[in-house]
């Protein structure tokens, strides 16, 4: 923890510096949207100051703003790996992309043909499967995780795959659990199907290095806003792949990648945020490339931000009766991103919440669009669970604070029900 510049990143978020009535802030509500960097602000202030225009002209504002567009489409490629910016898609949101790329995939598909989903994914990447299927009267096969290893196995996949099998759907890291699952190894069984595979990679952008080229998936989506940028989804496509699909659009917009893909007047000035916030990780790292850098930066920051889930994950499991729903085991982090979700026996998780926001450690209660983990849990869905999301802008201070309002919080409501 000591190499990691904690101080001065802290620097770099206003946020962080904001009281309420005197009282400090800790942000433990990460996995819902990180803050930003003072950096991302001033580059959408500086977008709809100095080049508010739409594209396709010829006048300075609308040349200047393709540039926006441009810079933002490079910076994603560098950020995930891709071969081509042209393989960036950028839209509204995680959900709204994959509905879209979800109806486009259907024209492919035929009653009767298969697509499988997770039991352990964000319901951005369920429902929009589920919702094609009852269109097209295609299959859908659920695959569980496992509660032992808390991810999905290899040999689980490879027995619902089948050789009407046409699409997976896959979650990188659990938004719920934080388990990391084997997307490589889980592509490859997928792709000897002859699948595609569609991977949420929305909850670990902001804690692990992507490099869709190497995972051999075929498309895979994160949101900006999880990993200190403006809110906005990015959607990676494989070139081979999206080259031949037709997407539902205006008749006279652009045939051109990826803007066939790209609805609408785009999101210009949360384009030049979103590359102020994968430049800000970048500077994190040093030297080389920025595609090199944003690696270097990864190495740093997860070793600092798994050794507060440890202190976190510790701290916790000296509660009796509390559950914590995920890896506990110290030489497993490297399997997990530091959201830490727990139950406690007897008390409702927002109960716990609302105490501890009372005390402004601001984090999440509920199922959290982790739909289909709280009932294969057998969670009631209507509470869900505590969840604790932690960023590297965090600290072993806030850690240990946020450690003793559980306590006190867990042991005030025990009190109150004797």
């Amino acid at each position: 923890m000591a190499d990691f510049p904690i101080e001065a990143v802290r620097g770099k978020f206003p946020a962080l510096s904001m009281t309420d009535k005197g009282h400090r802030r800790i942000y433990l509500d990460n996995p819902a949207g990180t803050q930003v960097p003072q950096a991302v602000a001033d580059a959408v202030s500086h977008c709809l100051l100095t080049t508010n225009a739409n594209l396709g002209g010829f006048f300075e504002t609308t040349v200047a703003a393709q540039q926006v567009v441009d810079a933002a489409h490079a910076a994603m490629a560098d950020f995930l790996n891709a071969s081509s910016a042209e393989e960036i898609v950028i839209g509204a949101n995680m959900t709204t992309l994959t509905y879209h790329m979800s109806r486009t995939l259907g024209r492919t598909m035929k009653p009767g043909d298969e697509i499988i989903v997770t039991r352990m994914d964000h319901e951005g990447n369920v429902s929009p499967w589920l919702q094609l299927a009852e269109d097209l009267e295609l299959v859908v096969r659920f695959l569980p995780f496992d509660e032992t290893s808390w991810q999905v196995e290899e040999a689980a996949l490879k027995a619902q795959l089948s050789d009407r099998t046409r699409l997976v759907a896959l979650n990188y890291a659990s938004n719920l659990t934080g388990s990391i699952n084997r997307v490589k190894a889980l592509t490859a069984t997928a792709k000897k199907a002859g699948a595609l595979v569609y991977v949420d990679a929305v909850q670990f952008a902001p804690h692990g290095r992507i490099d869709v080229q190497d995972l051999g998936c075929d498309f895979l989506i994160c949101s900006a806003y999880k990993f200190f940028g403006p809110h906005m989804g990015i959607l990676w496509g494989r070139r081979d792949v999206i080259d031949g699909l037709k997407p539902y659009k205006c008749r006279c917009s652009s045939n051109g990648l990826p803007e066939r893909f790209e609805l609408g007047t785009p999101q210009i000035e949360l384009m030049a945020g979103l590359t102020a916030a994968v430049d800000y990780f970048a500077d994190l790292g040093a030297g080389g490339s920025r595609r090199q850098r944003i690696a270097k930066a990864f190495e740093v920051s997860i070793a600092y931000e798994n050794a507060l889930a440890w202190q976190l994950i510790e701290g916790l499991s000296d509660i009796d009766g509390l559950v914590i729903r995920g890896i506990t085991d110290p030489q497993r982090l490297a399997e997990r991103v530091p959201t830490v979700s727990f139950t406690v026996e007897g008390i409702a998780p927002e109960t716990i919440v609302r105490q501890m926001n009372a005390e402004n450690i601001f984090l999440w209660s509920g199922h959290n669009y982790a739909w289909e983990i709280v009932h294969q849990l057998g969670i009631p869905a209507e509470q869900g669970v505590v969840r604790i999301g932690i960023a590297h802008y965090n600290t072993a201070a806030e850690i240990e604070e946020t450690l003793e309002s559980v306590h006190r919080v867990v042991a005030m409501l025990r009190q109150q029900r004797s």
